[in-house]
């Protein structure tokens, strides 16, 4: 399951790398959590519209389903590079310096022959939707209210292009570790013990009331 992690850093250029990438996946992550408020604030408007005027935002639901791909999938490589999603760590916690690192690189290995496949489709899904010479560009719109659904449709290919970017990063890093025997290598998260995580959090909130 997902735990507390720390991605470490050094001189080098798989760290450099690593840090370039974050600051990526940072912005989405600030662009879907932007986009979270702002489905909020639909809800808001939706529902003292429909109470207040009798007259609730037109094509709410339209909206809901253009800004789900930005809130669900694109801070999905910010997730990734802190170790933050959910696994099944029981045998993997186990283990120990090359084992771990063994198992590490197979696992990421897995997930980005997935994704790589999860790019090429949803990129196909989107190429059908979009169309240069049709209005709005879109061959498809909403139901309700005609909204574009290319846009929507962009985003996956291109969130699922950046984890693949940062699980080739890792890859990177595991096998680096396996292949000198480090005990705490760079631009992969590393699970934090209780103590450790309680460390963070108090310098976290340090001098703050």
């Amino acid at each position: 399951m997902a735990g507390t992690s720390s991605v470490l850093r050094d001189a080098s250029l798989l760290s450099a790398l690593d840090r370039s990438l974050d600051v990526v996946e940072r912005f989405f992550a600030l662009i879907s959590g932007i986009f979270a408020f702002g489905l909020m604030v639909l809800a808001v408007v939706s529902v003292t519209g429909r109470n207040g005027f009798n007259k609730p935002l037109s094509g709410y639901v339209d909206w809901i389903e253009a800004f789900m791909p930005l809130i669900a999938i694109l801070g999905i490589s910010y997730v990734q590079r802190n170790g933050g999603h959910i696994r099944m760590d029981i045998v993997v916690g186990a283990l120990k310096g090359r084992a771990l690192w063994l198992a590490e690189f197979i696992t990421t290995f897995g997930v980005l022959l997935l994704m790589a496949a999860l790019v090429w489709g949803s990129w196909a899904h989107f190429d059908r939707s979009f169309d240069m010479s049709a209005p709005l560009w879109s061959r498809d719109s909403s139901i309700d209210i005609g909204l574009p659904i290319w846009p929507a449709k962009l985003v996956v290919p291109v969130a699922f292009f950046v984890l693949c970017l940062r699980l080739i990063l890792q890859l990177w890093g595991y096998g680096r570790a396996f292949i000198l025997g480090l005990e705490n290598p760079v631009a992969v998260p590393l699970i934090m013990s209780v103590a450790e995580q309680a460390a963070a959090e108090a310098e976290h909130i340090q001098g703050r009331d």
